[in-house]
């Protein structure tokens, strides 16, 4: 266990599997429940799963829905008519937290509503013209466990839930299609139970998975786990599915009907455990908690930015594998094969999972801009050669300068090369690229050697690598665009050289107009 990567995994799964060689926890505070600790500071409660109802945008502390007490609907301000969004969280956290206002028994117990609770509530509550009745499952009480009994609770909350979604729909006829669960981690798979608890023919709305939990769960069959059967419609964005000794944090299988999988959703950009100084700056001694819990909260940030910057929606691209997407092969939104990653997505059905994939930036808002560009190399050297290029790209927008490109493989004579970029800007429409051949002083003197060498030659030789034209495809607007170079006289690249392509149908067409106007100067003439 000596390199970072190695501790953070470690330091995950002794939170996850809570084994006693692990220790209770990082500080003072454990991370599995202390009965000891828990009984000498206040009496035993019984754990029940809560109902919290939020008011308005800045409300932190619920109102209490009791199940079978229609008078709370009244005094909780639910409105039949709209919605209802319940929040499920998922294992707990080490500190307290007293919520709901009910004067019968407020209580506390040890274990802490994260703070993105209160950011996605907020955000769903601030959307003014999609009013929303919004809710938390609160069952920390029963989530505050070690992670194994925690995980066989979820089947015990789920039934709960669903035990309040029909008491709704007998009290006040509140049809459960207009019910939409947002589950966290072991709240993705009690989603799922309070959904194929529900009973009858008709199935609630919508199921939102947020890295659904892995452990106990990879590998089960539908029925013991989140699956596309819970509801109408099943979404779920894995962000922490890497495996160590056969585990991971988040599920890796597809459980829905789409599965994003964000940056490949093994891992996710800036939470590497060398951030952990930024952390550390931005949350003290939680700095250790906060950087291993980074890539498996991603899920939940990912969903909250789509609804803080709803014109910067993100989209992820059905693909096979990470593989084949990082060459930029799977931009098509043909036959559904694209959609809107989090509360706005698009709510297609099929019989099969799609697994959706796409890249994102470490920092909100996450969106980039995909394109897929392929270039055919003639390479007029007898042995692959493997140089470093850089593209810049002009829009009409935005320029972008000097990106680097990685082919991963020697260019070998008249083979096509496509590669995936992404932009964190929208540059607009793409009118001017300029393709570089970055080679070290060292390789540029190899090259020039080789000239020199074959000026000697009986025959004229040509070298260099020759780029004919560049297909470019917008993964956001599906636009298909071809790139020819300016001087079609001078098509061959050498080290450190540049050469710029300009769209070939906006070339044509100015071709066509000079053309056109000569011959009309030349026809006024005679």
């Amino acid at each position: 266990m000596g390199n970072p990567l190695q501790i953070s995994i470690f330091l995950v799964f002794c939170i996850f599997i809570q084994s006693s060689a692990c220790g209770q926890g990082v500080g003072t505070e454990p991370f599995g429940r202390s009965l000891g600790a828990t009984e000498a500071s206040k009496p035993l409660k019984k754990p029940e799963t809560r109902f919290l109802l939020f008011q308005d945008e800045n409300d932190h502390l619920g109102c209490r829905l009791r199940p079978q007490h229609p008078e709370t609907l009244q005094e909780c301000g639910f409105n039949s008519s709209q919605p209802l969004i319940m929040i499920i969280h998922g294992w707990s956290g080490s500190e307290s937290a007293t919520v709901g206002k009910d004067s019968d028994s407020d209580y506390q117990v040890d274990g802490l509503l994260e703070n993105w609770i209160w950011k996605i509530v907020g955000a769903l509550k601030s959307r003014q013209s999609q009013p929303v009745n919004v809710g938390l499952v609160d069952w920390i009480s029963l989530a505050y466990q070690h992670y194994t009994i925690a995980v066989q609770n979820t089947r015990i909350v789920g039934q709960d839930v669903a035990a309040l979604l029909l008491w709704l729909e007998e009290s006040v006829k509140f049809s459960r299609s207009k019910v939409h669960l947002i589950g966290y981690s072991l709240g993705a798979h009690v989603s799922g139970f309070a959904g194929s608890s529900m009973g009858g023919k008709n199935k609630i709305g919508r199921i939102t998975g947020l890295d659904p939990a892995g452990p106990m769960f990879e590998g089960t069959s539908p029925n013991k786990r989140l699956s596309p059967d819970d509801a109408n419609f099943v979404d779920a964005i894995h962000t922490f599915t890497r495996e160590h000794m056969g585990l991971s944090v988040g599920i890796k299988q597809p459980i829905a009907h789409y599965d994003f999988y964000p940056n490949g959703g093994s891992f996710q950009p800036g939470c590497h455990f060398l951030e952990l100084y930024k952390h550390i700056a931005e949350h003290g001694l939680n700095a250790i908690t906060q950087t291993i819990k980074c890539a498996h909260e991603r899920s939940v940030h990912l969903f909250i930015d789509s609804l803080q910057h709803s014109d910067l929606q993100s989209i992820g691209f059905q693909c096979s594998d990470m593989g084949s997407f990082s060459q930029g092969l799977c931009l098509s939104c043909k036959k559904g094969r694209c959609n809107t990653l989090g509360y706005d997505i698009r709510r297609d059905r099929s019989g099969k999972s799609k697994r959706l994939f796409l890249i994102t930036r470490a920092q909100s808002p996450f969106k980039v801009y995909h394109y897929q560009f392929k270039i055919q190399f003639i390479n007029q050297i007898e042995k692959p050669v493997e140089p470093t290029f850089t593209m810049s790209l002009l829009g009409t927008k935005e320029e972008i300068k000097r990106i680097p490109i990685t082919l991963g493989e020697g260019i070998t004579s008249n083979k096509t090369y496509s590669f995936l970029i992404t932009l964190d800007k929208d540059i607009g429409e793409l009118i001017v690229l300029k393709f570089k051949w970055e080679n070290s002083a060292m390789w540029s003197n190899v090259w020039n050697t080789v000239q020199t060498i074959m000026l000697w030659g009986i025959e004229p030789h040509h070298s260099g690598l020759i780029l004919k034209t560049i297909w470019v495809k917008a993964g956001e607007t599906q636009q298909r665009m071809t790139f020819c170079p300016e001087n079609l006289d001078d098509v061959q690249l050498h080290p450190t050289q540049e050469k710029v392509f300009v769209n070939c149908d906006v070339k044509s067409k100015r071709l066509t107009e000079s053309k056109e106007q000569m011959s009309q100067e030349t026809h006024a003439k005679k």
